[in-house]
């Protein structure tokens, strides 16, 4: 789903302040540590609060490189941990950003890590305005699968 950016979107649970996420993630952006690639990013996600947590907080993550590279840390993986480091809840909303402010899309590996933190509904700023992470991830591995299939034929 693509909405036009107005800064005010209506999600069916809250509304999302699109440039106050990003200027959160461009914020994260500066503290990442990025000596090989020099590609500074940073990633901040609304959260859902709920009982346990309390009422709606943004949480974030940048990138932390390293030099076998393998072990690279991207920023929605800092966010995903800060996330359940905070309490935990789902997110609703994630905006990723290179140090210049404008929006990157999440890899593949990354993509995974915030179907599980906000499922195919989470929304994702992008270049065209917002979009949900199904669109971006059809067919998702998830742990519906894990359970209908494990140990099955064994």
């Amino acid at each position: 789903m693509a909405w036009p950016r107005t800064g005010q979107e209506k999600n069916p649970i809250m509304a999302i302040d699109w440039p106050a996420l990003r200027a959160a993630a461009q914020a994260a952006a500066r503290s990442a540590y990025a000596p090989y690639s020099r590609l500074r990013v940073g990633a901040a996600g609304q959260v859902q609060g709920n009982g346990e947590t309390g009422g709606d907080r943004i949480v974030v993550g940048c990138n932390v490189e390293n030099a076998s590279y393998g072990l690279t840390l991207c920023a929605e993986c800092g966010l995903v941990s800060a996330l359940h480091a905070t309490g935990g809840g789902s997110l609703v909303a994630v905006s990723v950003v290179a140090a210049d402010g404008a929006p990157l899309v999440p890899c593949g590996r990354c993509r995974q890590l915030l179907l599980e933190a906000g499922g195919p509904g989470l929304l994702l700023d992008a270049e065209s305005g917002p979009c949900e992470l199904g669109s971006l991830l059809p067919s998702a591995f998830t742990g519906a699968d894990l359970a209908a299939r494990r140990d099955a034929g064994a």
